[in-house]
C-alpha cells in the first residue's frame, strides 16, 4: 500500500506583526514577517508523517500567495514534502474563499493528471488570519470528496478508507471515510518538527511549479473578486484592552481576602 498526499499550506503574517491601516483598513505588508500559517504546520507534519509510516508514498505541498509565497514552499521541502506547487496569478487576487477553494481544486485536479490518483488532502482547520475554517470543507465539495473537520487523530487508514477521531465539545467522534477524502486537522493531532540541514540544502535546489489561472484551467468567473459571492467590508484593531486591578498584599492570604472583598464589592460574590 502506498498513499499519494496533499497538504494545503498557507503565508500569512506572524500574529505579532500583524497590523492595520486606520485609514483603509487594509493589512499593512510592509515591515511584516511571514511564515507558514501556524495551523498549517501541523497539517504539514501529518502528511509527511503519514509518508514516513508508509512506505510507497509521497507528499506533495500546494500554496497559493504572492511571489514570497515560494519561501514556505522551501521551507516544506526542508522538512520533508516531496514535491511543492506555488499557484501565483494576478487573477487570483481578492478570491473569497469559495473562490479559494475552487482554485486549489482545480490545482489538485492537475497534480492528478500528472502524478497520479490522490489519495488524501490535509488541511488546516483554519488559517491565522481570516479563521473562517471554510476553504478545506469547500474544497472537498468542488473536489466532491467525503470530509471531516477537527480531526485530532488518524486512527487507521489503508488504501481504500480512512478513520479518524474528530474533536468535539462534548467529546470525540470516531468516524470512517472511503479514500479519496479530505480531513481538516487540528493542533493536538502531532508536533511540527523544524526543517533539518539536510533538508535546507535539498530545498535551495528544488524546483518549484509555478502556476497560473490558465495552467489549471480555471474558469475566469470562478475566480479573483469577479467569482467571489463575499467581500471584506471592513477591518479593524481589536479595541486595547482597559487597565485592570492589582491586589496588593504581604501575603497569599492576604492578597486572597482583598480579592474575596474586591468581588463582593462589585456585586459579583
Amino acid at each position: 500500500m502506498a498513499l499519494n498526499i496533499v497538504a494545503c499550506i498557507k503565508q500569512t503574517p506572524a500574529t505579532t506583526s500583524i497590523q492595520i491601516d486606520p485609514s483603509t483598513g487594509q493589512i499593512l505588508s510592509e515591515g511584516a514577517t511571514y511564515a507558514i500559517s501556524p495551523f498549517d504546520e501541523y497539517a504539514l507534519e501529518e502528511g509527511i508523517r503519514l509518508k514516513e509510516k508508509i512506505t510507497g508514498s509521497w507528499v506533495a505541498v500546494l500554496t497559493m500567495g504572492p511571489p514570497r509565497a515560494e519561501e514556505i514552499l522551501r521551507e516544506a521541502i526542508a522538512r520533508g514534502a516531496d514535491s511543492v506547487y506555488h499557484l501565483c496569478d494576478a487573477a487570483f487576487e481578492n478570491s473569497d474563499t469559495y473562490a479559494t477553494s475552487y482554485i486549489l481544486s482545480k490545482a489538485i485536479r492537475k497534480i492528478q493528471q500528472d502524478k497520479g490518483k490522490i489519495d488524501l488532502v490535509i488541511c488546516a482547520k483554519q488559517t491565522n488570519d481570516s479563521d473562517s475554517g471554510q476553504v478545506g470543507p469547500g474544497l472537498a465539495g468542488w473536489l466532491d470528496w467525503p470530509n471531516v473537520s477537527f480531526v485530532k487523530k488518524i486512527a487507521e487508514i489503508t488504501d481504500k478508507k480512512i478513520g479518524v477521531e474528530r474533536m468535539m465539545e462534548d467529546g470525540t467522534d470516531a468516524l470512517e471515510m472511503e479514500l479519496p477524502a479530505l480531513i481538516c486537522v487540528v493542533k493536538e493531532i502531532n508536533e511540527p518538527r523544524l526543517p533539518s540541514l539536510k533538508g535546507k540544502m535539498a530545498a535551495k535546489k528544488t524546483a518549484i511549479a509555478k502556476w497560473t489561472a490558465a495552467d489549471i484551467g480555471a474558469d475566469a468567473a470562478k475566480i479573483g473578486q469577479q467569482g467571489s459571492p463575499t467581500a471584506v467590508i471592513e477591518r479593524a484593531s481589536p479595541p486595547r484592552r482597559s487597565g485592570g486591578t492589582r491586589i496588593e498584599g504581604g501575603t497569599l492570604e492576604e492578597k486572597a481576602k482583598k480579592f474575596v472583598d474586591k468581588l463582593k464589592e462589585l456585586k459579583l460574590l
